[in-house]
């Protein structure tokens, strides 16, 4: 079963596919260019207006789309919704983060995904969310991954994200927990 996956990051669709490989599911990148308008106010919307946005010009009969972000306590959340905005560029993202935790000690975090499957139509076929929990480290750790994930500690692998092989991220993932739901309803309810 091939799957559009709503977004042009293809290191976020070889991560899906790894997840789901012992699934009869492929997940592919969106045809042509993919832009699509984040408007919503939390990670579930934003997550629908991605494969609704998908689902515009595509090819096949679902479109899975995640939001995922980062919330630090000691920000009030931030920079959540806006994490893939914080910055320009993902190292002035990490050093705005880290400028803005200065001696702050209390810096528990949590990695947060949301995912929304929608059929060729833009429906809400299925919804769910997944949470990493851990704490921001002073500096960066480990040369894996992606995004944040060199300044996340994760406190159930008591190991930085950029530690983690590849293997055993998509174990404990916000990503990995979200669509582990994600592929249990596709399993149980679509593929049969």
């Amino acid at each position: 079963m091939l799957i559009t996956l709503a977004t042009s990051n293809k290191n976020k669709v070889d991560e899906i596919n790894l997840i789901a490989k012992d699934y009869d599911i492929e997940f592919i990148l969106p045809k042509g260019e993919f832009d699509p308008v984040e408007d919503g106010k939390d990670f579930i919307e934003n997550a629908y207006c991605k494969a609704k946005c998908a689902s515009l010009n595509g090819t096949t009969e679902l479109y899975l789309a995640d939001d995922s972000g980062l919330c630090v306590e000691a920000l009030d959340g931030a920079p959540g919704i806006y994490s893939a905005r914080y910055a320009k560029t993902p190292k002035e993202r990490i050093e705005k983060l880290l400028d803005n935790l200065k001696g702050v000690e209390k810096r528990d975090a949590k990695f947060v995904c949301a995912m929304v499957i929608t059929d060729k139509k833009g429906n809400i076929v299925y919804k769910t969310q997944g949470e990493c929990i851990g704490s921001i480290l002073k500096q960066e750790k480990g040369t894996g991954g992606f995004g944040y994930d060199p300044i996340f500690f994760v406190k159930s692998e008591n190991k930085g994200m950029a530690e983690l092989t590849k293997e055993q991220k998509a174990k404990v993932s916000h990503r990995a927990k979200a669509l582990n739901n994600v592929l249990k309803f596709l399993k149980d309810e679509i593929i049969k």
